[in-house]
């Protein structure tokens, strides 16, 4: 789920601009409603098993197949199989960072291209904010992907075009509280731009951004979305981190996802990596020894996790 990083050095975790379950502090917003199948599969993705959520989104999409949801909720559980693999330590912290492409690459692109004509084809009928929510989120899915490339053109057009879906949304909805969430992610991230992807930003005619209105609406988001709730926490929880140092904040952003959802060894790492970093060495401790027993069912993400929490663990002494 974000507006991919535009540095050199690194496109990580916070492009995770995407769809997710409304949590117990989440209340419905904006007239978004989602279907209990639709639920089932995010709730599956976000306990570490988007395997399983792959044949609900394709389910979605045979029953409602001019809708963008279907198509969403599949480029989402592709996505976090993509993010698992793509996540290391780096400079003492946990993130996915920038790599290649790859050969699945394309697949996650064609499903979120799909997303977004869905959307753009029920907008030309009828202008919502529901749908330019989801249009918005369509170019965030298309962004993170070409985050994780390095390919910071692609990046900055998908970014406007998604920005530009949720003032649209806003515009008719100044509730929606999913279109507030996107729009702090990428206010806060434009404002940390090393100097050079600045002047790309300034001759590209990428609007700037303001990074405390930033961190003001992904709070919001993260109270009362219903698509962004989840990504909200997590996403400002990286950011803060990374960029602010704001430790004690960043944990108390993702600590109510790692207890929700236990077995999901990304929350689950950057709690571990938060409370180190605070210098809790036993909890950080309790919650790599929980990454490194999670049982997630995809072999890669799991040989992925096992060693970033072995290594983790390893510092500690």
């Amino acid at each position: 789920m974000k507006f991919a990083r535009f540095h050199s050095i690194a496109a990580p975790a916070v492009v995770l601009l995407v769809v997710t379950i409304s949590l117990p502090f989440a209340t419905m917003a904006g007239g978004v409603s989602l279907p209990p199948e639709a639920r089932q599969a995010m709730d599956l993705m976000y306990s570490g098993d988007p395997d399983a959520a792959i044949p609900i989104a394709r389910r979605v999409q045979k029953d409602q197949p001019n809708h963008p949801l279907g198509y969403l909720l599949e480029a989402e559980a592709l996505w976090w199989k993509r993010f698992c693999v793509s996540c290391e330590i780096r400079y003492g912290m946990v993130d996915a960072w920038k790599r290649g492409k790859d050969p699945g690459d394309d697949a996650y692109l064609l499903v979120s291209a799909r997303e977004i004509e869905a959307a753009e084809a029920l907008l030309a009928r009828s202008d919502t904010a529901e749908l330019h929510v989801y249009a918005g989120l369509g170019y965030a899915l298309r962004a993170r992907v070409y985050g994780l490339r390095g390919e910071n053109r692609n990046v900055a057009r998908a970014s406007v075009k998604g920005r530009a879906e949720m003032l649209r949304a806003l515009q008719l909805d100044p509730q929606q509280a999913d279109a507030t969430a996107v729009l702090g992610v990428y206010n806060y991230y434009v404002e940390t731009l090393s100097p050079i992807v600045k002047l790309l930003r300034v001759f590209m005619g990428i609007p700037g951004g303001n990074k405390d209105e930033g961190i003001r609406q992904m709070e919001l988001g993260a109270r009362e979305s219903i698509f962004m709730a989840v990504d909200a926490r997590f996403i400002l929880a990286s950011l803060i981190r990374q960029y602010d140092l704001r430790y004690e904040q960043a944990l108390a952003a993702v600590e109510p996802l790692a207890e929700r959802y236990p077995h999901n060894p990304q929350f689950l790492l950057l709690a571990g990596n938060l409370n180190e970093e605070l210098g809790r060495k036993a909890k950080a401790a309790e919650y790599f020894r929980a990454a490194l027993a999670s049982p997630a069912p995809d072999p890669a993400c799991a040989a992925r996790a096992r060693d970033m929490a072995t290594a983790f663990l390893a510092s500690l002494n």
